[in-house]
């Protein structure tokens, strides 16, 4: 049995389901929901290169590297984004949060606060992850604020490490949450949850 299986998570009206080529159509309108490709320090898909973005992280779940997820409102049935499980290491019982982007419309909304609180639940208290990692551009404030909101410790700084779209380089920062941290973290992410938006 291998270390992340394929699951659903819900709550608050959100369903992570695993990720197919049937999403091809909901996740393309979910990167038009702002012109996300446009995004330079993203990894969004342009509408013509969705069905082959779905096709490499399904070829990375089936090399057991990635565990994909559509986000879907469970009410409407709209695609909203997509997360995933990915540098998956069984024998550390390490994995990492990530390829995570959502349409324009339910950004700052409490989606992504739902899906890392599903993600990390299932990672900390189902899979008995050791460590969730998280990583991103040095120049993705915004992806930085977010991970720092969900408790996790800045681990440091790769330079020079991926290509980008554009043709530059990427330094990339990389974050952690331990086993020990998660439930302070967990208490925390419920609270801002409970909050009025």
């Amino acid at each position: 049995m291998a270390f992340v299986e394929p699951t659903e998570l819900r709550a608050r009206g959100v369903l992570l389901t695993p990720l197919t080529l049937a999403h091809e159509a909901g996740l393309r309108a979910a990167a038009q929901d702002g012109e996300l490709w446009t995004i330079r320090v993203t990894s969004v898909p342009e509408p013509e290169n969705t069905r082959a973005y779905i096709e490499q992280a399904l070829a990375m779940r089936e090399a057991g590297s990635r565990m994909p997820f559509a986000v879907v409102d469970e009410a409407s049935g709209q695609l909203l984004g997509t997360s995933s499980y990915h540098d998956i290491v069984p024998a550390l019982k390490r994995v990492e949060i990530g390829y995570t982007w959502y349409a324009r419309s339910v950004q700052r909304s409490h989606v992504n606060t739902t899906c890392k609180l599903l993600l990390l639940t299932h990672a900390f208290e189902t899979l008995g992850a050791a460590v969730v990692g998280w990583r991103t551009d040095n120049y993705n404030f915004a992806s930085q604020r977010a991970i720092e909101r969900l408790g996790a410790k800045k681990d440091g700084v790769i330079r020079h490490h991926a290509p980008r779209r554009d043709g530059t380089v990427r330094d990339t920062v990389l974050y952690s949450m331990l086993a020990g941290e998660w439930p302070e973290a967990k208490a925390q992410l419920l609270y801002l949850l409970n909050q009025p938006r």
